[in-house]
């Protein structure tokens, strides 16, 4: 790729994230729209909305940035939760390394590496028209002296980013702690889940937990909820919901005003008669759930339960200690908070898990291969003389610039995102699959499937594919593996900067306009029968699983590269500062927290990072290996050691601490719920927190005769 080609890349998306930005700050001022750009508001019943026309709405404004840089981390975690802070967090520990890295890589290596004349000679009058591969490492004379300051480049970053990791563990886990002392009890910390609970002939499922919890537990056993299978009562209950829901669209006494005022006679007859329909129908269902809800609590129970107990160090005990000296029966688990359950695993057998788990594994390599074909076609893209070779009638439109240098420097980045986008919502249905109890756990897992299912078939698959395709074993060598990578990721740099100004940059503008919510919310204020329902809407809340790891891979190329290719690093700094501002404005205004995980994301970020500092200091290796630098590849060789003992002393030190509490938090916060006069009428709700939501009353019918829209079902499904 030539200047020129990522010049023409970097216009492009520039241009879009100006149109996209200008857009946002107009239709964000549009009442209409406050359901996209005000979710969490309009959830909270914060907005309302106004009809008068305003001229100053429809001129384009900053205040927006503002309004999101303002606000402090203690008012963000007092609005959005410890997980919005901590996922903030990743941002400002990425500006901190690529600050350090832009300055090192642009006043120092870029220069070098430019002026290095391995490739070509230096011609300053042509600079656009010149490779790319002119401004990387490669172009460093073999056994030049210039190549020390890459090494020390190598070992002044892998050592600021440990430091940096290390001061933001300290920090983090200070803050976890301090969160936990200041938040009231909650139901899942006094709550655990048994599993493989054995019943003796004659006695009940229930009997057992009784008799066992009140005699090895009999100080701080409180009470029991026995988990019901309640999978067929699960889909009746949607059934109904969906069902209500379009009834409250269609019905003229619901609908919003607009669609009650017009239309015509017809269509207000047809309506009336497809609401009774569907009345009739919902009444049905409902007799349907009361029927199977009373067969459900007199049966159907499985070997899984709630225990409660009085103090968080009691549940901790019960949790961490084997229960049974067979380690199959009484299997223990801390409790998800009610919102975050997720129901339907709860009601698996073993055998149903165990399968779940196989297909979701042979699922995902069968995805890792098939998304090859893509990656191949975008390095045919990417290559002119390659893509000239599959397509030879394109010769003549390919050899025009303009085209050429869209093709190369724009075209691969977007379609490989375009194919990247719907591999998050298939990693997240894979790991539901899975057997977790928790839309928490469910998340974590998608995140690290996406996580590294990207850096495979993005960065590994690419370097391959388009470099050394003849070496596709190239892990079947461990020994040969740096200096294999030495000459393969060199040669994607160009590839990697134009996806980052592509991907990066023109994602950030589709996550702060959300054009997707906005045009199907525009299809239902406005297309016939589709109007929106107020006490049904729910704000959506972050994406993690789609999000986290495409901040974490940005990161990893930027680690990678710096030294490689430091053109790379603006690119990445401007997509950090643009990310931190935009999602600081999505939290506190569209997203809200579907759970609370007081930061366990953190784990995968620490554990990216690792993974991209061994990565780094590998391909190090190789490169002053490759550059007849044999001492520096030498001295760089203890850099990955250090790196793993770093790793593993934070494995140590600071990640169990996102597992479990110490018994010395838990004791000074259990003295503190203790003197709370508030406990006992705690403790009373505690024993009906985890109520199946499947076995609550359903009165969808009686709501809507009594003209009352919101639902008498106490939670979601």
């Amino acid at each position: 790729m030539i200047v020129t080609a990522l010049l023409t890349s970097v216009g492009i998306n520039f241009g879009l994230c100006i149109l996209f930005y200008t857009l946002y700050s107009i239709l964000r001022k549009q009442p209409g729209n406050a359901h996209v750009y005000n979710a969490r508001l309009v959830a909270e019943k914060k907005v309302k909305e106004g009809s008068h026309f305003q001229l100053e709405r429809l001129l384009p404004s900053a205040g927006w940035i503002k309004k999101a840089w303002q606000p402090s981390e203690e008012e963000l975690l007092s609005i959005a939760g410890f997980d919005s802070v901590v996922f903030i967090r990743v941002f400002i520990f990425s500006l901190k390394i690529f600050s350090i890295a832009g300055a090192i890589g642009i006043f120092a290596l870029l220069p070098i590496n430019y002026l290095g004349g391995q490739l070509s000679d230096i011609d300053f009058a042509d600079i656009p028209n010149q490779s790319l591969d002119l401004f990387s490492i490669s172009n460093v004379q073999n056994g030049s002296k210039w190549l020390w300051v890459h090494f020390a480049a190598v070992y002044i970053i892998s050592g600021a980013t440990c430091y940096l990791l290390y001061m933001e563990h300290h920090y983090i886990t200070s803050k976890r702690l301090a969160y936990f002392y200041s938040s009231k009890p909650e139901p899942h910390e006094f709550t655990i889940i048994v599993r493989g609970i054995p019943v003796a002939e004659g006695s009940t499922l229930d009997d057992s937990v009784e008799k066992f919890y009140r005699e090895y537990h009999s100080s701080t056993y409180l009470s029991h909820e026995v988990v019901h299978r309640t999978s067929r009562l699960q889909s009746l209950i949607r059934d109904a919901e969906k069902l209500y829901k379009r009834i409250v669209q269609l019905n003229p006494k619901t609908s919003t005003e607009q669609n009650s005022e017009s239309g015509s006679f017809f269509g207000r007859w047809w309506r009336k008669n497809l609401v009774t329909k569907y009345k009739r129908k919902l009444e049905d269902l409902e007799e349907n759930v009361r029927i199977e809800q009373s067969d459900v609590s007199r049966g159907k129970e499985i070997p899984a339960a709630f225990v409660y107990f009085r103090s968080l160090y009691g549940a901790a005990i019960a949790n961490h200690i084997q229960q049974s000296p067979d380690p199959t029966e009484w299997i223990t688990e801390q409790a998800p908070e009610p919102r975050d359950v997720f129901w339907p695993f709860l009601s698996t057998t073993f055998l149903q898990k165990w399968f779940s788990k196989l297909v979701v594994i042979v699922a995902s390599i069968a995805l890792t291969i098939i998304f090859l074909v893509p990656v191949v076609f975008v390095q045919g893209l990417a290559n002119l003389d390659q893509l000239e070779l599959w397509l030879p009638f394109l010769k003549s439109v390919l050899s025009m610039t303009v085209v050429s240098e869209i093709i190369t420097g724009y075209l691969p980045s977007l379609i490989l995102q375009m194919f990247l986008s719907i591999v998050p919502p298939i990693m997240k249905l894979f790991s539901s699959m899975q057997g977790y109890i928790s839309y928490s756990q469910i998340e974590r897992s998608a995140c690290s499937k996406v996580l590294w299912f990207t850096i495979w078939n993005i960065f590994f698959a690419n370097v391959l594919s388009g470099s050394v395709a003849s070496q596709l074993n190239v892990f079947s060598d461990p020994k040969n593996i740096p200096m294999r990578l030495a000459v393969a990721v060199p040669a994607q740099a160009s590839f990697f900067i134009s996806y980052v100004v592509t991907s990066g940059w023109t994602s950030l503008s589709l996550e702060l306009t959300r054009v997707v919510p906005l045009l199907c919310d525009f299809a239902k204020r406005h297309c016939c029968c589709c109007g929106t329902v107020d006490d049904v809407f729910v704000a959506p809340s972050v994406p993690y699983h789609r999000d986290i790891p495409k901040i974490l891979f940005f990161g990893l190329l930027g680690i990678t590269y710096f030294f490689l290719a430091p053109l790379i690093v603006p690119f990445l700094l401007c997509y950090y500062c643009l990310g931190y501002i935009i999602y600081r404005n999505q939290l506190l205004n569209v997203y809200m927290p579907k759970f609370e995980t007081a930061g366990k994301f953190w784990p995968v970020v620490h554990n990216c990072l690792i993974f991209s500092l061994v990565l780094m200091q590998a391909i190090a290796v190789g490169i002053f290996a490759l550059k007849k630098l044999a001492l520096a590849s030498s001295l760089t060789i203890p850099l990955p050691i250090l790196t793993l003992i770093f790793n593993e002393y934070c494995r140590k030190r600071f990640l169990p601490m996102f597992n479990t509490y110490s018994a010395e938090s838990l004791i000074k916060k259990d003295r503190k719920v203790q003197n709370d006069p508030s406990l006992d009428e705690f403790l009373d709700k505690l024993v009906s927190s985890y109520r199946d939501p499947a076995l609550l009353p359903l009165q969808y019918s009686s709501t809507l005769d009594d003209g009352n829209r919101t639902p008498l079902l106490a939670s979601e499904v």
